[in-house]
């Protein structure tokens, strides 16, 4: 009788150097995991998704990347509750022919962030031991960004009780400001600016958002969710002017434990 294989994967596009394909074989090979491989399957179209199930009978769970994590939620059966707070879906489980959606990067990101915040001695001690509950309002971020990335920081940060603005060049909406108005705000209090767009990414390495740099100093957390490079331009301008900086490389790895845990518990 055939062995049978568990089929992984990741759907998005472009899919050029994915960290996903690579660290699941390496981890497979780690681990002994004999039965399960990790395929790339690049989508320019989410339409053509049904087609791409169909001919791969033996998946059992798909990553989704830039451009698909919110124009998948219609294909999907059911969503967990991150999930559906966040609005966009990073990991899939494929069960008798049940498609249920999971958000893993907020796993990852409250993680990374929380681990990070500490090590910098930011993290606020809970008022009393019985509480355990965060001191409102305690730190104030801007997420750069307004995409699927930029739901699940905004999703950890609320949970978080850290007060929050979207920056844009061209969404105006509910609690959205411009890269103008960043100067107004980045001298006072607020300390934490996560990245949440692909800009800087390789090989776009000369790629930045318009941060007004100047105004940068060394009380500010700057987060980049970009992992490839592991400095990008944005951190190693923001930490040429003192600031405190980190890639979203744990990040990943992070929401790539927790997508295995979804597909395999």
């Amino acid at each position: 009788m055939p062995h049978h294989l568990q089929q992984y994967g990741l759907i998005g596009y472009p899919l050029g150097h994915s960290f996903s394909q690579r660290y699941f074989s390496e981890k497979f090979a780690r681990e002994g995991i004999s039965d399960s491989r990790y395929d790339l399957f690049p989508l320019p179209d989410i339409g053509a998704l049904p087609e791409l199930l169909e001919a791969n009978p033996d998946l059992c769970g798909l990553n989704v990347t830039i451009p698909h994590k919110k124009s998948v939620l219609p294909y999907l059966h059911k969503l967990d509750e991150t999930a559906q707070a966040v609005g966009a879906v990073n990991a899939i489980r494929i069960r008798n022919n049940q498609l249920t959606g999971f958000n893993t990067d907020a796993v990852g990101f409250q993680k990374s962030l929380t681990a990070w915040l500490t090590e910098q001695g930011r993290m606020p001690m809970p008022d009393s031991p019985s509480e355990g509950v965060l001191k409102t309002g305690w730190m104030r971020a801007v997420i750069l960004g307004t995409g699927g990335a930029a739901a699940a920081v905004a999703f950890v940060l609320k949970k978080m009780q850290i007060d929050f603005v979207f920056v844009s060049r061209t969404h105006k909406g509910q609690n959205t400001v411009s890269y103008e108005e960043l100067h107004g705000l980045l001298p006072n209090e607020f300390t934490l600016i996560v990245h949440a767009t692909p800009a800087g990414t390789y090989p776009d390495l000369d790629t930045c958002p318009p941060v007004p740099f100047d105004l940068l100093h060394e009380r500010h957390l700057v987060f980049d969710l970009v992992y490839n490079p592991a400095e990008t331009l944005l951190l190693r301008r923001a930490g040429a002017r003192g600031a405190a900086v980190k890639n979203g490389l744990e990040m990943l790895q992070l929401q790539a434990e927790a997508a295995w845990d979804v597909w395999t518990k």
